[in-house]
C-alpha cells in the first residue's frame, strides 16, 4: 500500500495506521447490519402473511356465514321489462308478470306570457293528493274530477311585488319543499310555468289554489293564472300528464305501486318494471349456488396463496443451499402445519358431508388445494347440507363449522395479542437492540480513531523532535573533526 499521509516529523503513514485499526474495530458492524437485513426481511414476511391471513379470514367469514347459503337469485324471461332482486326470506316459486301501466307523475303548464311580465300578486298554496279521475282531461272544468288531499300539509306561498316574475315564482315554489318541482320554458313566444310532481303514482298528484289579490281566484288573469284546480274550475295551468301508478298483473291478479318498485308484493321479493308489456314475462326464484360456489373457489384460492408464501418462505434447497427467509423459523412452521390440519379437518358433526374432500376439494402432494369441478357441482345442489358444513348455526352458538373455525383461528392470530402482533413486536425489538448495537460500535470506533490519532501524532512529534537532535549532534561531530584538521 502506498503512503498515503507520511508523517511531517517522522515519515510514518499515521492515517494508513490508523485507517487499518480502526478498521479492526468496525468489523462488528458487518455482521449487525447482514442481521439487521434479515430482520427485515423477516419483518417484512409476516407483514405478508399477515395481509394474507386477513384475506382468507375474510373467505372463510362468507363460508362462515349461514345467509350466505340462503341467498337467492331471480330470473327474468324480459330483464328489459322487469327484473328482480330476493332476499333470503324469499320462498323458491315461479310466477308470470304482465306490465300494463308505468307510474307517472302529474305535470301541468301555463300559458305564454311575455318575458318577464308581472304574474301578478298573492299567494299560492299547494296541496298533493289524488284526483277522481287520473285521465281527466285539461279541458274539464265542470267539477267532475274530485281532489283527495294526501296527508302532507297543505303548503302556502306568499307572491309579493317583488317577486312576481314567472322566473322568481319558480324558485319560491322550488324552495317550499311543497312536493313539487317548477321550471320556467321560454321560447320565441314567450315564458310558461312548468309545474311537475316531485314523485310518482296517483297519490302525488297535485292541486294549485291562486289567492289572487285582484279579488277573483278564477278570472285566467293575475296569479289566478298560475293555478291548477279543476274541481273548483280554476284551469290557469293546463293539465300536461295526470298522475299514474304501475299497474301489472301476477299471475294474472292485480297489483299496483306509486312508483317502477313492487316491494311487499311478494314476500322476499323485489320486481323492478321498466316498460309496458305485450306478453307475460316469467319469473323465476331459486336458491343462488353460483354465489356459494364462488366463495368456495375464493377461499381455495386465498387458502393457496398462503400455503404457497409458507412454503417458500420456510424452505431450504440443499442443491445451491439457498433457504427461505423463515427457513428455521418454529413460528411459520406451526402455522403451517396448524392450518393444515383445521383445512384437513372435519366439519360439523353430524352432516352429510365430512371433510372437503367430500365436496371435490382435495388436498395435492405441495399443500395446495384442487377443485373437483363435477364433484363440486353436485355438492352445490346440496346448499343446506353445505352450509352446515361450513357455518355456525343460526344463531351463532355452534362454532363446530369447518369454516367457522378457521374464521376464528384468523382472528386470535390477527388480534393485539395474537400470533403476528407478538411476532412483530418481537423482530421489532430486535431489531432496535441491532440498531443500538451498531451505533455503540460505531462510536467505539470513532472514539478509537480519535485516541490513536492522538497517539500517532505525539509519537510523530517525538519521532520528528529525535530526529532534528539527531541531525544537530551529527553537524557538530562534523564541525568538530573538521576543526582538528
Amino acid at each position: 500500500m502506498g503512503i498515503s499521509s507520511p508523517g511531517i516529523g517522522s515519515g510514518l503513514d499515521v492515517q494508513g495506521i490508523v485507517a487499518k485499526m480502526v478498521a479492526l474495530e468496525r468489523q462488528p458492524l458487518q455482521q449487525l447490519q447482514v442481521r439487521a437485513s434479515g430482520l427485515s426481511a423477516r419483518l417484512s414476511a409476516y407483514g405478508q402473511l399477515k395481509s394474507q391471513i386477513a384475506n382468507l379470514q375474510d373467505q372463510a367469514t362468507k363460508l362462515a356465514t349461514p345467509s350466505s347459503w340462503d341467498t337467492m337469485a331471480v330470473s327474468s324471461s324480459n330483464s328489459g321489462a322487469v327484473v328482480g332482486t330476493a332476499t333470503s326470506a324469499a320462498a323458491p316459486t315461479a310466477f308470470s308478470m304482465e306490465v300494463n301501466q308505468l307510474a307517472r307523475a302529474q305535470s301541468a303548464g301555463s300559458a305564454v306570457l311575455g318575458s318577464g311580465a308581472a304574474v301578478g300578486t298573492g299567494s299560492l298554496k299547494i296541496q298533493l293528493g289524488a284526483w277522481s279521475k287520473g285521465d281527466f282531461t285539461p279541458d274539464v272544468t265542470d267539477g267532475s274530477a274530485t281532489f283527495a288531499p294526501g296527508a302532507a300539509p297543505e303548503v302556502s306561498i306568499d307572491i309579493t311585488a317583488a317577486d312576481d316574475t314567472l322566473a322568481k315564482v319558480a324558485a319560491k315554489i322550488n324552495a317550499a319543499n311543497a312536493g313539487v318541482n317548477a321550471t320556467v320554458l321560454r321560447d320565441a313566444a314567450g315564458e310558461r310555468l312548468l309545474v311537475r310532481s316531485s314523485a310518482t303514482g296517483e297519490e302525488s298528484g297535485f292541486r294549485i289554489q291562486a289567492m289572487d289579490d285582484d279579488g277573483n281566484n278564477a278570472d285566467g288573469a293575475g296569479l289566478s293564472r298560475l293555478a291548477f284546480d279543476p274541481e273548483n274550475g280554476s284551469n290557469g295551468l293546463s293539465l300536461t300528464q295526470s298522475a299514474r301508478d304501475t299497474l301489472a298483473t301476477i299471475n294474472g291478479v292485480e297489483v299496483k305501486s306509486k312508483n317502477t318498485t313492487f316491494t311487499d308484493a311478494i314476500d322476499g321479493l323485489t320486481l323492478t318494471v321498466a316498460q309496458v308489456t305485450t306478453s307475460p314475462v316469467e319469473i323465476g326464484v331459486k336458491r343462488d349456488t353460483a354465489g356459494g360456489r364462488a366463495n368456495i373457489t375464493a377461499f381455495v384460492e386465498s387458502y393457496n396463496a398462503l400455503n404457497n408464501a409458507l412454503a417458500a418462505m420456510t424452505r431450504y434447497n440443499p442443491a445451491d443451499k439457498s433457504a427461505g427467509t423463515l427457513q428455521g423459523d418454529s413460528t411459520a412452521v406451526g402455522l403451517q402445519s396448524a392450518l393444515r390440519q383445521l383445512v384437513g379437518g372435519m366439519g360439523a358433526p353430524g352432516g352429510e358431508f365430512g371433510r372437503l374432500s367430500d365436496i371435490g376439494v382435495q388436498f395435492q402432494s405441495d399443500g395446495t388445494l384442487k377443485v373437483d369441478a363435477t364433484k363440486l357441482d353436485a355438492a352445490m345442489a346440496k346448499p343446506d347440507a353445505l352450509k352446515s358444513f361450513f357455518s355456525a348455526d343460526e344463531a351463532g352458538t355452534s362454532s363446530d363449522g369447518m369454516a367457522t373455525r378457521i374464521k376464528d383461528f384468523a382472528a386470535g392470530m390477527l388480534g393485539a395479542d395474537g400470533l403476528f402482533a407478538t411476532k412483530t413486536k418481537s423482530i421489532q425489538s430486535a431489531v432496535k437492540r441491532n440498531t443500538d448495537d451498531q451505533q455503540r460500535v460505531a462510536d467505539r470506533a470513532s472514539r478509537r480513531e480519535e485516541q490513536l490519532l492522538a497517539q500517532y501524532g505525539r509519537l510523530d512529534a517525538n519521532l520528528g523532535s529525535l530526529s532534528a537532535l539527531n541531525s544537530y549532534v551529527a553537524q557538530q561531530v562534523t564541525q568538530w573533526n573538521n576543526s582538528k584538521d
